[in-house]
């Protein structure tokens, strides 16, 4: 026994390599690629872990833990795995006044989960979040990148049902 262990090394597919390339050529300094460079993280590995995370602070040149503030600032990226639809409930002062609060104890008690649970299924993942930017339209729910406005508690019942 050698006495270490072979890592899985993270790294970009070709694919996601190229638009990396295309995303920091838009860029005068690299760290300004963060953002989309989660993004793009994201979207290939689904979690953004710390091995992750570390991955990405060497191609943009920041320090891991410069990653690991952003992402943890904004709720599009995730740490942890979610489930295929992740239910993102606007639960800001506009959607609010217009239901959203109902309409989170109706996501709870029929997914059977609290808000940042997963169902037992791995179908849903619920996060009551802040402002979505769709205020003259609430309450508003993003399921995964589709936006749907102007709930009321059948018509997100129907979207429920089209998911399952």
């Amino acid at each position: 026994m050698l006495g270490f262990q072979i890592m899985n090394k993270v790294e970009f597919s070709k694919k996601t390599l190229d638009k990396f390339k295309s995303v920091i050529a838009k860029y005068p300094e690299k760290g300004a690629a963060l953002l989309p460079t989660l993004w793009l993280a994201q979207q290939e590995f689904s979690v953004l872990t710390p091995e992750v995370e570390e991955y990405v602070a060497g191609l943009v040149g920041v320090s891991p833990v410069r990653v690991q503030e952003v992402r943890s600032f904004y709720t599009m990226y995730t740490a942890r795995p979610l489930g295929k639809y992740h239910l993102q409930l606007c639960t800001n002062i506009t959607c609010s006044l217009l239901g959203a609060e109902e309409l989170l104890e109706h996501l709870k008690k029929r997914l059977k989960v609290n808000c940042g649970e997963t169902t037992s299924d791995k179908k849903f993942t619920l996060s009551a979040v802040e402002c979505l930017g769709h205020c003259g339209t609430g309450p508003v729910i993003q399921i995964n990148d589709d936006f749907h406005e102007s709930l009321t508690r059948e018509s997100l019942d129907k979207l429920l049902d089209s998911l399952k």
